[in-house]
């Protein structure tokens, strides 16, 4: 589907607006209203979520045409959100909007090419679970740390791919913060009186535009610099990166948490770390949150829930 963010959302919203369509219409599956919308109010909502949803596709994912939605981008985009804490209300409406979404593109296809597309955004109702009240970590709590992060780094299929994992597990950086690494990112070498060792130092820009450094190992820092030597720069395919975390976690038997349950390793080993360093909790909550390119110290207790 070609135009803008705004062309594309106007496209798709009518073709599940339907002005006056009765209720026993839209809950008849024989109806060509069925699952339509008919308040003006909620077409308008939902056109707002659709249009946010494209920005971030055209941004993280460099997709421009939301005939290519999987419902992988669809939980991509809803954990966005959450790690942010948004309210309840939001993500519900969010959640809302994508179910008229994988309506709205059927429809579309089928009226395009004779055949409804293969749309199923049903994963957003599991992240909307596991995202509710997300400050009551004990309620609704869905614990995404790895078990065995370095088992299901040393078991992806690419080189790239277990470099970037590991930094994101090493350095708390988000996926947007490892797809593109350039020589000038690389900052030498530091020691961190933390963990009293040094570390790497690789600067990234991440999502918001936020900047600022992640600290690996100084192998993984090595290891990348070696790549960067005999290539002109270090780059991941974000969707062959994630499909590649998935299926190796269906693979070794584990739970697949995607590329940010590595960022819950990280919080959780970094929040010891300042601890033994004799940091109070206060300071090393608000102190992992800086290093996770988070303001609020409260939003590491998301990261926080037990194994």
């Amino acid at each position: 589907m070609r135009g803008s963010v705004y062309y594309q959302s106007a496209e798709l919203i009518k073709v599940i607006f339907v002005e006056g369509a009765k209720k026993t219409e839209r809950v008849d599956k024989t109806h060509p209203h069925y699952q339509c919308i008919t308040s003006y109010k909620t077409a308008k909502a939902y056109r707002e979520v659709f249009n946010n949803f494209f920005h971030y596709l055209r941004e993280h994912w460099k997709i421009k045409d939301p005939l290519l939605i999987t419902g992988e981008m669809v939980a991509s985009y809803m954990e966005y959100k959450s790690e942010y804490h948004v309210s309840k209300q939001y993500l519900e409406k969010i959640s809302s909007a994508m179910a008229k979404l994988e309506i709205a593109l059927k429809r579309h296809t089928l009226s395009k090419y004779g055949e409804a597309g293969d749309y199923d955004f049903s994963v957003r109702q599991k992240i909307l679970d596991s995202s509710r009240d997300l400050k009551l970590v004990a309620d609704n709590y869905h614990n995404r740390t790895y078990k065995h992060p370095h088992v299901l780094i040393a078991s992806l299929t690419q080189p790239e791919h277990r470099i970037a994992a590991t930094i994101q597990h090493e350095g708390g950086a988000r996926i947007e913060g490892v797809t593109l690494i350039k020589s000038d990112q690389l900052h030498g070498i530091r020691f961190d009186s933390i963990t009293g060792t040094d570390k790497g130092v690789i600067f990234t820009k991440e999502k918001g535009g936020k900047e600022g450094d992640v600290l690996v190992s100084t192998t993984t820092y090595n290891r990348l610099l070696h790549h960067l030597q005999t290539n002109k720069h270090f780059k991941i395919n974000r969707q062959k990166y994630s499909h590649d975390i998935r299926t190796t976690c269906e693979k070794i038997g584990i739970s697949a948490e995607g590329s940010h349950g590595l960022r819950w390793n990280f919080a959780k080993r970094r929040m010891m770390e300042y601890a033994k360093a004799g940091y109070t909790y206060e300071q090393s909550l608000q102190a992992v949150s800086w290093e996770m390119k988070h303001n609020r110290a409260s939003i590491t207790t998301h990261y926080l829930g037990g194994f």
